[in-house]
């Protein structure tokens, strides 16, 4: 919904300055997810989020209706992107063994590859611990990675994998020292009884 505050940030923009900057509403989202990734959920603002998106501040009003959705959609797209990854290694996978060293790849190579992920990850579990309504993405990011092992292995070892790959990323990212990859490599082989 338009305000009178957006009127004057996105004057001559038209009914929605859409036309002008399609990529805008997308553009906020990114930003959204670089200022958490720097400042934190606590620290992210309309105004910050804004600057880094190099959009007028009416325009958060205007693509959005509160902080509590941009920050929703922000890590949908977030969550996403991250399981999209993960799915496409486990679709590549043509066998059992090939499956199996596809989850040490998720693990050692793509989870929590980087700062910025490992951030944008705990941030949104904190919010889902205290938020039930945030857990919707936490809990729909869990049945995407568990139906992706699913292609290759039994509903109960998908469940087991997903909570060793969650457990072996975040221990990866939070050691002060580098994590062996031959003793992830194990852990898969020790569920899957290999």
């Amino acid at each position: 919904m338009r305000t009178a505050f957006d009127e004057g940030d996105d004057a001559g923009a038209g009914l929605s300055g859409a036309g002008r900057d399609p990529g805008r509403r997308g553009r906020i989202i990114d930003a959204c997810l670089d200022v958490i990734a720097e400042r934190g959920v606590a620290g992210t603002s309309h105004r910050r989020i804004a600057a880094v998106a190099g959009v007028p501040l009416g325009s958060m009003t205007y693509h959005f209706s509160g902080i509590d959705e941009l920050l929703r959609e922000a890590f949908a797209r977030f969550a996403d992107s991250v399981v999209a990854r993960f799915e496409q290694r486990m679709r590549a996978a043509a066998t059992y063994e090939e499956a199996a060293a596809a989850v040490v790849s998720i693990i050692t190579e793509d989870l929590l590859d980087s700062q910025r992920n490992l951030v944008l990850t705990q941030e949104l579990y904190t919010i889902a611990a205290r938020d039930p309504s945030a857990r919707v993405l936490t809990n729909r990011w869990m049945a995407r990675s568990r139906a992706a092992l699913e292609i290759h292995f039994d509903p109960d070892t998908a469940r087991m994998l997903d909570a060793l790959i969650e457990g072996l990323s975040l221990h990866r990212a939070l050691d002060i020292e580098a994590q062996d990859p031959a003793l992830v490599a194990l852990a898969v082989r020790r569920i899957l009884g290999t």
